[in-house]
């Protein structure tokens, strides 16, 4: 994985403006901390840095290629899972390569197939190529947003780059947070609109989008959307093909010059690939080593609840032997966790998840003393129904995000005069209005089978969205790159289609998935009922985060009060009644982390220098 910036202008000669995509590029140095790379044209500056995967001489970027007298150029952040494929059509083509590295594949498929190459590839992507001869710059992201990528457009000039922090460090944008962008905030976050940088003067290219930009302007193209189509399989039929896309999707991911490992909670989902990378691992006479994570005393003070039914030690144990790893469990002390929130809000450039970024930061940086490469579950809960709110009536009829059902607590906080400026109900009917008109359905189609295509549709623009944020800001912090196989285009298209019934197999939750890895995994590993993203349960990182929003409450001088009603959170502090224990955000944004999040925000206006134009 690496990091991209850009700068283009049509109306200036930037031939001479090096330093700036210079400290452009010197933000994203943990993105890429082996190389660095720039191209200088009169209308074009390309910077990027790269984490060395695959092919560490052949794959250098910028990476520049010549075909019937055109230049074009590419900088590329991400990996390519067809790689050899490609290669293989391209080559009958008559296309020759210099190298094995992925980059020049996608750079050739741009020079041959233009923009329809989008139709050809299956990874995780952002990429730019500036093409000499058209003067243009064609900007593309993965299917699903797995790779980052914001841009700006100022006086007609194009700024762009994997992360928030980059594009702010071009001298022409500004910090500015509007009244949208704070309403934004406050009724939506962690998750935001599709397209938002929260900043006035920030964009990012949704997933499955391209950008062109030339002299004409800005087109956005939306390349890719699941298509409601009819579902024509059997029961035994869709159990295959599952279990044949997940398993190939794994494999593919595997591909790497470097060490690769798993993620492993003792939960179905990265259980699945542990299991199967460590039988590939077996064959080749090697050993897998997986990691989980943990929090002091956390047993001690684990009370298992709705959300979170169990905790996953004897399940990591299980399958740690089931398939031979070479395991190590981080644990993780409330002190660290409570010092590293700001260090996950830099890495995330906004307010996130609280501790359940700050946690994963920390983890994703002891696996990195190890490894690289490192794969992940995530994604299955969204597609194939791991969800309260895919199996709850109350929260499958909800007439908004089922995730966030904390508006009323959110407009509690905010101060009553930005309440009458801003209008976060209708913030959050709109976007989610906006979302479900998108949605493709059939006529035929029931009104479940109608409420569950929503369902999963909000789930990968929104949810599943912001889990992939959150893994790619702080895995790339610390310079790991994760991979995600179950965000395989391919599967979600699929499941799209498969019946309710059938993905409900059994009256489970993921039941159609349970089933698919029946003989792949222990019985006790398929049985067991999903669990979360392990959170903190030691009350003594509770009283650190409280007691240090208090302070920031009781000082004039935090720009946090200048937003929020004082005394109400106060009152949500002291009381601790149904409002502290209602969750912020999903399953797992509860008081504490509440807390947490409001000192991320108080951190985010001073470190950003935030300006808000309200």
């Amino acid at each position: 994985m690496c990091g991209i910036a850009g700068w283009l202008n049509f109306k200036r000669d930037l031939s001479g403006e090096m330093d700036v995509i210079k400290q452009m590029t010197k933000t994203l140095s943990r993105r890429g901390p082996d190389d660095e790379g720039y191209y200088i044209n009169k209308n074009a500056l390309l910077g990027h840095r790269r984490l060395v995967v695959v092919d560490p001489s052949g794959g250098k970027q910028p990476m520049i290629r010549e075909k019937d007298g055109n230049r074009y150029v590419i900088v590329y952040n991400g990996e390519l899972y067809n790689t050899e494929e490609l290669r293989k059509i391209l080559k009958s083509y008559d296309y020759v390569f210099e190298s094995y590295s992925d980059t020049e594949v996608l750079l050739m498929s741009y020079i041959h197939w233009k923009e329809e190459c989008v139709k050809f590839l299956n990874g995780i992507f952002a990429f730019a190529i500036w093409d000499e001869n058209e003067k243009q710059v064609f900007l593309c992201r993965d299917h699903l947003g797995v790779k980052p990528l914001f841009y700006s457009i100022k006086d007609n000039a194009l700024i762009f780059g994997s992360e928030i922090k980059t594009v702010l460090k071009h001298p022409e944008v500004t910090s500015i947070v509007d009244l949208n962008g704070l309403g934004e905030l406050m009724a939506l976050g962690p998750s935001r609109p599709l397209g938002s940088g929260i900043f006035r003067d920030i964009k990012e290219v949704p997933p499955a989008n391209y950008l062109v930009f030339n002299k004409n302007g800005a087109r956005l193209v939306e390349y890719w959307k699941p298509r409601a189509e009819h579902h024509k399989q059997s029961l035994d039929e869709t159990i295959e093909n599952v279990r044949f896309l997940v398993l190939d999707a794994i494999n593919r991911q595997l591909v790497s010059d470097v060490p690769v490992c798993s993620f492993l909670s003792g939960g179905l989902d990265s259980s699945a690939i542990a299991a199967v990378a460590a039988m590939e691992y077996k064959n080749s006479g090697k050993q897998l080593h997986t990691y989980s994570v943990d929090y002091f005393d956390n047993e001690k003070y684990f009370r298992k609840n709705e959300f979170i039914p169990s905790s996953d030690a004897p399940y990591i144990e299980l399958m740690n032997k089931f398939i031979n790893s070479k395991h190590k469990n981080v644990i993780i002390d409330s002190s660290e966790l409570a010092s590293n929130l700001f260090d996950s809000l830099i890495a995330n450039d906004l307010p996130g998840m609280a501790d359940i970024d700050s946690s994963l930061q920390i983890f994703t940086k002891e696996i990195k003393k190890d490894a690289t490469v490192a794969l992940s579950g995530e994604c299955a809960d969204e597609i194939f129904g791991g969800y309260p709110w895919y199996i709850r009536n109350e929260d499958i009829w909800f007439d908004s995000f089922p995730w966030m059902k904390s508006l009323d607590l959110r407009k509690y906080f905010i101060k009553q005069e930005l309440l009458k400026k801003i209008n976060l109900d209708e913030i959050v009917k709109k976007n989610y209005d906006e979302t479900i008109n998108k949605v493709e359905i059939l006529d035929e189609d029931n009104k479940i089978q109608k409420r569950m295509r929503e369902l999963f549709y909000l789930n990968i623009k929104w949810f599943m969205l912001t889990l992939l944020n959150r893994k790619d800001r702080m895995s790339m912090y610390n310079s790991l790159e994760v991979r995600v196989p179950f965000a395989d285009y391919r599967i979600v298209e699929y499941l799209y289609n498969v019946p309710t019934d059938f993905k409900f197999y059994g009256g489970r939750e993921k039941g159609l998935l349970r089933k698919a890895l029946e003989g792949i995994l222990p019985q006790e590993i398929i049985n067991r009922k999903k669990s979360p993203y392990p959170k903190v349960h030691n009350p003594l990182y509770e009283k650190i985060v409280v007691e240090r929003l208090r302070k920031v409450l009781n000082s004039k001088n935090e720009p946090l009060n200048s937003i929020i009603e004082r005394v109400n959170v106060f009152d949500f502090l002291d009381k601790k009644d149904e409002n502290y224990n209602k969750t912020w955000f999903g399953q797992l944004m509860t008081g504490p982390q509440i807390a947490a999040y409001l000192l991320q925000i108080n951190e985010w206006i001073k470190i950003y220098d935030v300006k808000f134009e309200v």
